[in-house]
């Protein structure tokens, strides 16, 4: 599978359409938060980093601020979307939860859940499965570009229902609003698709959520490529300075020892500006002015100052919620109670529609 022209020509017009709804959402969300329940979340393959904090993370953390209920899901059963097994899988769902813990998310206010601990949750998936055909899935322009990174001579029948199983993580709680990035509005769309078709044949069940797209500037790996968990080329909130100092180092830049902030030329200068930046809180042009003509070196000791002095609050709050791994599986599992609960509801009332309630 690849992607065509057409494939981007679709998501194009999906961006512009979200970018204006996007707008329209926050000025709502503004007025009336408590009108919106989110569902995010992450796999747990590894520790979130720096990409991930900019990207989504601090988005979360925002709204939940804001007012809005908020659901983050840890999807353990995602894991195997695209590998064999789920390598380390309790270590990554204890750092995952240190994580949002440490960034700023409440388990007084939010619920955090694991994917697997939610029966109901799951079950949803063969109702919608009914909903979408095989044609559909296939054209999805994020599956194809999954199918084509994973590398794979076949791939699972999971990889491709991915955006059916995250229509029934959205839905089970009937979320009104998802947080994502312009690369999974296809999903989204899936998502919206099922909730309407499922409505139409059996009566109004589940809202049809609204993407968020998020407006934060994507950041690449030290290496100029995407930044991942799995590359090796990303700073994870967990890192120690140390780390931290060693991965900037050795970033890549380019031979010009004026640093200017030009992300269409100089992407992997601007990059590095930009982290700067964000850490800072400032414009990367003026981060890009103040270093000048000191070059590679001079940029990357700003940027190794501003990511130590941006995460080293966050790195504190980790470790103290990294040595206590029984009060994460306590938040854990009250997360995780609070959403069967959800979904125990939501599941009844898809049984009653579709007319599967044969005793009590």
């Amino acid at each position: 599978m690849t992607i065509t022209h057409a494939d981007t020509a679709q998501i194009d017009a999906s961006v512009q359409a979200v970018v204006r709804r996007s707008a329209e959402l926050e000025a709502r969300i503004a007025q009336d938060p408590g009108a919106f329940r989110v569902l995010t979340g992450d796999r747990p393959t590894g520790p979130l980093h720096l990409g991930h904090y900019f990207g989504t993370l601090a988005n979360r953390v925002r709204l939940q601020e804001a007012g809005v209920e908020l659901f983050v899901l840890v999807a353990d059963y995602q894991v195997l979307t695209d590998r064999d097994v789920a390598d380390r899988l309790p270590d990554h769902v204890l750092g995952l939860l240190a994580d949002h813990l440490a960034i700023g998310v409440d388990p007084a206010r939010s619920t955090i859940f694991a994917h697997s601990a939610v029966p109901a949750l799951n079950q949803l998936v063969l109702p919608f499965l009914s909903l979408v055909t095989d044609a559909e899935l296939r054209r999805n322009p994020t599956v194809k570009e999954e199918i084509t990174a994973s590398r794979q001579a076949a791939v699972s029948g999971l990889m491709l229902t991915y955006p059916v199983h995250q229509a029934a993580d959205i839905l089970f709680c009937k979320a009104n609003l998802v947080p994502v990035g312009r690369d999974q509005l296809p999903h989204q769309e899936v998502t919206r698709t099922v909730a309407r078709r499922f409505n139409e044949r059996y009566g109004p069940v589940f809202p049809v959520p609204d993407a968020l797209l998020s407006a934060a500037p994507k950041l690449l790996g030290t290496d100029g490529g995407k930044m991942s968990k799995s590359r090796g080329n990303a700073i994870a909130l967990s890192a120690t300075e140390d780390e931290t100092a060693r991965l900037i180092k050795r970033a890549r830049t380019d031979a010009e020892r004026l640093v200017t902030y030009d992300p269409d030329t100089r992407p992997e200068v601007s990059n590095l500006v930009l982290l700067a930046a964000l850490c800072q809180g400032r414009d990367p042009h003026e981060v890009a002015a103040e270093i000048g003509t000191g070059g590679a070196a001079a940029l990357k000791r700003t940027v190794t100052e501003a990511v130590n002095e941006f995460l080293r609050p966050i790195r504190a709050r980790r470790a103290a919620y990294a040595a206590e791994p029984g009060e994460l599986l306590r938040v854990l599992a009250e997360g995780n109670a609070r959403a069967n609960a959800v979904a125990d509801r939501t599941l009844a009332e898809v049984r009653e529609a579709m007319g599967m309630r044969y005793a009590g």
